[in-house]
């Protein structure tokens, strides 16, 4: 049966009007007025309300897990715009999933409040330091984490970290936030809260640590003891594709019978891998499918090279052949066979399996998952943030196959291939809009390495020492010469036709 099809006039989502929603749409068949907080989110997006919130929803249906509730939070102005719109319909969000098979939709509850979005974090510091709030978590993106540009170590030399420094009581950061929490906790004879990272890096929780603990450092290295100490960073790994919301998702919700201001769509399938080692008590989580474990490291590393890396492999040259989706790139004939070429002979043989799945395996149901129609994921927004995506999922795929001796011309390709979208112009000749926090620097290097590629690998930043592996850099100015000069389609051929080079 077609939901849509048989939907009732759109309700206007809101806590007193669940009960009017159409039959067809899940809500919570808990009582959101018996929630008391547990967990304060920072950086609540799309894909916390499409995983992290669903898991603690699903416990909620249980009849569980009612004294963590999700209070959202946010450290940046336009999280402001966010915070309104939920606001508005008491923290609900309607999420649509998209299958093949059909089209299905939730109202979902866990979130009860979210804070105020203040210069100096005043109300997420007082929130963080009640003694209700047990766990933090994140998702400020991959480059949130003011990494250092040379040595990937916590950069205390940044501008917004050196203020934190200097005015612990009105940060401007998270992290600085999360410090200011803890300083307070300390003094009420609290203990700390686990703060947990929901981002796309591999050890999220030691770097996680590594930030709250060095920002403490700088200013009262007694606290910074007591945190590491006495505090708890899990390791963590989060799965779901999540594309951005459009007005067409806003339609789509409607024409299911829910007027929401912010829904969100996601695909059929999550996976929430997180190492056992709270400080303050958890929800029962295994109970709704996560995997509680000692071991992410090995789990971390298939998603992040095969899934994310993979991401990276599509949307790249997707963007400069103007292919708009990522599920679009999958039924591309040259642009999947680059990627399943890059996969098999150069990242998978670097992956070890996880428990229930070899690396193979998994890269067939990422394969599943990218080829999805329904969902709309585009390559824009995949390719979103290259300079933290590379260095994080593609990279050290490519480190480690030079170690081995093998070929690293896929990898090298790849690399050509983001250098090449920085241009920002596609082989149509249609503009690619800035698309990273550091665009005009890379536009105008990768416009620069057109004549002299290297110019691009020796941005240290990014690249590290590679730029002086010869191996790597011979490859890479191959690719972008012949990109440049006969375009992408005729790159992938030649790549393609290469026999693979044995170790």
């Amino acid at each position: 049966m077609d939901p849509v099809a048989n939907a009732k006039p759109s309700v206007r989502l809101r806590r007193d009007s669940l009960s009017d929603l159409p039959e067809i749409v899940g809500t919570p068949a808990y009582a959101r007025s018996d929630l008391t907080p547990g967990i304060v989110h920072i950086g609540l997006g799309n894909f916390h309300r499409a995983h992290q919130a669903w898991y603690v929803h699903q416990l909620m249906q249980l009849g569980q897990a009612h004294d963590w509730a999700i209070i959202g939070a946010g450290v940046r102005s336009y999280d402001a715009n966010m915070r309104e719109r939920l606001l508005a319909q008491d923290c609900l969000t309607t999420l649509i999933e998209l299958d093949p098979k059909g089209m299905s939709a939730e109202v979902i509850g866990p979130m009860i409040d979210y804070l105020p979005i203040e210069d100096n974090n005043a109300a997420l510091i007082r929130a963080m330091a009640d003694p209700d709030i047990r766990i933090v978590s994140l998702t400020v993106t991959e480059g949130g984490y003011f990494p250092d540009a040379n040595t990937d170590a916590f950069d205390t030399d940044h501008a917004d970290i050196r203020h934190d420094a200097e005015n612990p009581d009105q940060p401007r950061t998270a992290f600085g936030a999360i410090v200011a929490a803890l300083r307070q906790r300390r003094t009420n004879g609290l203990n700390p809260f686990t703060a947990l990272s929901c981002d796309n890096l591999q050890g999220n929780g030691g770097i996680l640590r590594n930030c709250v603990v060095g920002l403490a450092r700088l200013s009262d290295p007694d606290l910074a003891d007591w945190i590491d100490q006495n505090g708890a960073f899990p390791n963590s790994m989060v799965d779901c594709i999540v594309p951005a919301t459009t007005e067409e998702v806003v339609s789509q919700c409607r024409a299911l019978g829910v007027d929401d201001r912010a829904p969100v769509t996601h695909e059929n399938f999550r996976q929430w891998v997180i190492e056992d080692g709270f400080c303050a008590g958890r929800p029962p989580l295994e109970q709704v499918g996560v995997t509680l474990t000692q071991d992410v490291h090995s789990y971390e590393a298939m998603k992040l090279r095969i899934l994310n890396g993979g991401h990276q492999l599509l949307a790249n040259v997707g963007e400069i052949l103007n292919v708009p989706t990522i599920s679009d790139c999958m039924q591309n004939p040259d642009i999947v066979a680059f990627f399943r070429k890059v996969q098999t002979e150069e990242i998978l043989p670097q992956v070890e399996a996880v428990p229930g799945t070899t690396a193979a395996e998994y890269l067939g149901l990422v394969e599943r998952r990218f080829s999805n129609t329904t969902i709309h994921d585009t390559t824009r927004r995949v390719a979103f943030d290259g300079s933290s995506r590379h260095p994080g999922f593609l990279l050290p795929s490519l480190r480690d196959v030079l170690a081995t001796g093998s070929s690293v011309n896929g990898l090298a390709l790849a690399e050509a291939f983001w250098c090449r979208m920085c241009a920002g112009v596609r082989e149509d000749g249609s503009e690619i809009a800035p698309n990273d926090p550091h665009w005009e620097h890379l536009q105008i290097t990768a416009l620069a390495s057109k004549a002299n590629p290297i110019l691009w690998i020796e941005q240290s930043q990014y690249f590290g020492d590679l730029g002086r592996d010869t191996q790597f850099t011979d490859a890479f100015s191959t690719w972008l010469a012949a990109i440049w000069q006969r375009g992408c389609r005729e790159a992938i051929a030649a790549f393609t036709a290469l026999e693979p080079k044995s170790r």
